[in-house]
């Protein structure tokens, strides 16, 4: 999550944004590879495989998150105890995961900028009509195209890799990256998105990740330490917790963080 890294994604977002929105025919054109003539469809959307594994790099990627959620229900649950792992860590996998796979594509994009899918425009046997990435007024109602929400995801695998020994962080975002890839091109075979989409998933997504890294781990004055989180969890479920006991007849006292 270094500077180096910023200024490449950067430069793609504006080498992409600037050749697709002049040229927004190349989008059709890659999407038009994983299309059948003869057929009218995407074949890939019906091949079992591809779903099995569409279905599996979701997993796999929440598979990441899970330990962060874990340690964080357990402790406000038990406030009284220290947490299972990072608290740095637990924020920043979880908080950049719901932004970049949730609020900023389900909540806000793709409810709001309604761009039709591959599968359902005029040039793939579909009834609405195709709009460049930039276009907000395309014909969709809700659950659009722009951008891929699937692809953020896999692409979020970019902050458990953050996380990793520095040895061994080279490695890892390579692997963060083939995975989003693949998962990418697998969600433009099944005719659910555009090149844009899947690529604007990337990069806004590492641009997610990086802010957050810099916020939690790298700037001096708005670095967090493991034991804030730690204190603040501790207050914030500290009440729910003090009743809980109260209830069983021991009292806890005030939180101890206060």
């Amino acid at each position: 999550m270094n500077r180096t890294g910023l200024f490449i994604a950067l430069g793609l977002a504006l080498v992409i944004g600037l050749l697709f929105g002049i040229y927004p025919e190349l989008d059709l054109k890659l999407a038009a590879v994983f299309y059948d003539a003869s057929t009218r469809s995407f074949p890939v959307k019906l091949n079992t495989i591809a779903a099995i594994a569409r279905d599996g790099a979701m997993w796999i990627s929440w598979g990441f998150a899970l330990p962060a959620l874990v340690a964080l229900l357990v402790k406000l649950v038990r406030p009284d105890r220290p947490l299972l792992m990072s608290g740095r860590a637990i924020m920043f996998l979880l908080v950049t995961l719901i932004l970049s796979a949730g609020i900023l594509t389900n909540l806000t994009f793709k409810s709001y900028w309604g761009r039709p899918r591959p599968v359902v425009v005029t040039q793939f046997n579909g009834p609405q009509e195709f709009v460049p990435w930039w276009d907000p007024r395309g014909s969709c109602a809700r659950n659009c195209s722009f951008f891929s929400g699937e692809g953020a995801t896999a692409f979020w695998t970019y902050a458990p890799a953050a996380l990793t020994p520095p040895a061994w962080r080279p490695l890892a975002y390579a692997a963060a990256t083939l995975f989003g890839v693949m998962t990418s091109v697998l969600r433009m075979a099944f005719g659910g998105h555009f090149f844009t989409d899947v690529a604007a998933a990337g990069l806004v997504t590492f641009l997610v990740i990086w802010l957050a890294y810099g916020y939690i781990y790298r700037w001096p004055s708005t670095r967090l330490s493991d034991e804030s989180i730690d204190a603040a969890l501790t207050r914030l479920a500290w009440p729910a917790y003090r009743f809980l006991q109260k209830w069983r007849g021991r009292d806890v006292g005030p939180s101890p963080s206060v």
